[in-house]
């Protein structure tokens, strides 16, 4: 049975805080004796009656227990009175945070990486806990540049507490500076500074998150310490190459995942039995695979290195991840999604497994599951765009327009606020630019994928989404135009574009058959040599 949350002086003491109770007492007790001094001063020389000055006594003694029931039950401020309704706290029976991204104290401001890397870490650690509820990361890492009052980023988040933090990292020596503070009432429930040699980088995260744990959860399960593990290398080398490829691998861009690659294989020089490190090596051949280059070799090596990351981690839920994408790059759907279902037995809160989960369902043209696997990714993530664009096309496809225009209106928010952070993210401009579309928006929508293209003007990526955009807005030939330079660049797989309703105008053109009928062949060519 669950232990109240007022069974110890701690948990009392700690929602007295909360609810207000100490400032309310010790204003009461300021102002009662400054009422009596002046009382005691003045009552004989104006001749009142003893009894008046026994009176005043009387009525501030019992209104000292009233002040404290009121405070209880009531937030007392300048701005009046109102009743407390129990917001999100470290005491409430279901705690929740918002892990922001560190900020970079460095002299130079060039370890946005490892800061990230550092809040991600803890951010990941803290999610694998059922009782506590964790933003997603593309809701909480919005904030970067937020200089705003973290009590508001909690309220917009919908979570009770905030944690934040600082590095400042030069030579081998880092510090790091991390504060826990309550939405509510902007009070700091835990916080602590280090200042040590960088090789102790993962017994600060431990100690962070440990600590962050105690302060949020020891309500729910009191004298039950809950150790929390961050990292899976012990090497500081390595997991600094690995917080730079993930950096890397985030952006999507072919320069980018070839940086990655490079980062994760020096990580794994340096520490061959570092799992994570392997997963991400191998997504980033299997991102080659589906976004920019389509050959075997990439297809192999994905393979390899996502069976190694399984070896060394067989219940790492990202190394099975990683094993379903390398899989569905090789279109070996059957054995890619039982991968996903095990990653999200395994971390129910994997967006990747989910999201590629999704795209599986779709190439093999089950539009229903795949709907409703975008849906859970979206949830997993609350700010993430692709999921929800992905299901305005798959909407509009099976012509659910009510449902569609519904999740376009979802959407566009989302992609608001995306593209006002990430200016330069040609992904959401032209995956946004068809929720635009449906929503009749077509001015935006041009000029969102204007400048997607002129960002990457030879991404297939780019080129095909230009494509569907022009063909959903019934420009034929344009979108002909595009989907031709997209195939040249070796992008697009041919069950896609075959169970993409977006290119539905196109689906007689001469053009359009013989543009996949030519993915066919070099798809059939390629599965004979493998």
């Amino acid at each position: 049975m669950r232990n109240g949350p007022y069974m110890n002086w701690s948990n009392l003491s700690r929602e007295l805080r909360r609810r207000g109770v100490y400032p309310v007492v010790a204003a009461y007790a300021v102002v009662a004796w400054v009422v009596l001094q002046v009382a005691e001063v003045t009552f004989e020389p104006l001749q009142f009656p003893g009894w008046v000055m026994q009176a005043l006594i009387a009525f501030v003694v019992i209104g000292f227990p009233v002040a404290i029931l009121l405070s209880w039950f009531f937030d007392l401020s300048l701005k009046g009175i109102t009743l407390d309704r129990g917001e999100a706290t470290a005491v409430d029976d279901d705690p929740s945070i918002a892990v922001l991204p560190f900020a970079d104290m460095s002299v130079e401001q060039d370890q946005g990486y490892f800061c990230d890397g550092v809040a991600e870490e803890i951010l990941n650690a803290l999610a694998r806990l059922d009782q506590l509820d964790v933003a997603a990361r593309s809701s909480s890492f919005q904030y970067r540049k937020s200089e705003g009052d973290a009590r508001k980023i909690g309220r917009d988040l919908g979570v009770g507490t905030i944690l934040e933090g600082s590095v400042r990292k030069s030579g081998n020596r880092v510090r790091i500076t991390a504060q826990l503070i309550n939405v509510r009432n902007g009070y700091h429930l835990w916080s602590k500074s280090f200042d040590s040699e960088l090789k102790d980088i993962f017994a600060i995260q431990d100690e962070i998150a440990t600590g962050i744990v105690e302060a949020l959860l020891e309500t729910i399960v009191p004298g039950q310490p809950l150790p929390v593990k961050t990292t899976a290398s012990e090497d500081v080398t390595a997991y600094d190459y690995y917080l730079r490829g993930r950096h890397f691998i985030n952006r999507f861009h072919k320069m980018d995942i070839d940086f990655a690659c490079q980062m994760f294989r020096h990580a794994i020089g340096i520490d061959p039995e570092f799992a994570l490190a392997w997963a991400g090596y191998a997504d980033c051949y299997s991102l080659l695979v589906i976004y920019h280059d389509p050959q075997e070799q990439h297809r192999q090596e994905a393979r390899k290195a996502s069976i190694k990351a399984l070896e060394l981690a067989p219940d790492l839920a990202e190394a099975h991840a990683s094993r379903g994408l390398a899989l569905l790059v090789a279109e070996d759907f059957e054995e890619c999604e039982a991968e996903f279902r095990r990653a999200i037995e395994l971390n129910p809160r994997l967006f990747q497994a989910y999201y590629y989960y999704a795209r599986a369902r779709f190439h093999q043209g089950d539009m229903d599951e795949a709907l409703r696997l975008f849906r859970l990714a979206a949830n997993v993530d609350p700010e993430d765009f692709q999921s929800r664009c992905l299901r305005v096309q798959i909407l509009r496809g099976l012509g659910r327009m009510d449902e569609a225009l519904e999740q376009a209106r979802e959407v566009e928010p989302i992609l608001r606020r995306h593209v006002e952070w990430n200016p330069d993210d040609a992904r959401a401009l032209h995956l946004g630019a068809g929720s635009l579309i449906l929503l009749g928006d077509h001015e935006r929508a041009r000029r969102w994928m204007r400048r997607a293209f002129e960002m990457d003007p030879d991404d297939s990526v780019v080129l095909y989404n230009l494509a569907c955009n022009f063909a959903t807005m019934g420009d034929a030939e344009e979108s002909l135009d595009y989907l031709e330079r997209s195939v040249a660049n070796g992008m697009v797989a041919a069950a896609w574009m075959r169970n993409d309703d977006d290119l539905t105008l196109l689906r007689d053109s001469p053009r359009y058959q013989a543009l996949l009928q030519k993915l066919e062949d070099i798809e059939s060519a390629r599965a004979i040599q493998s």
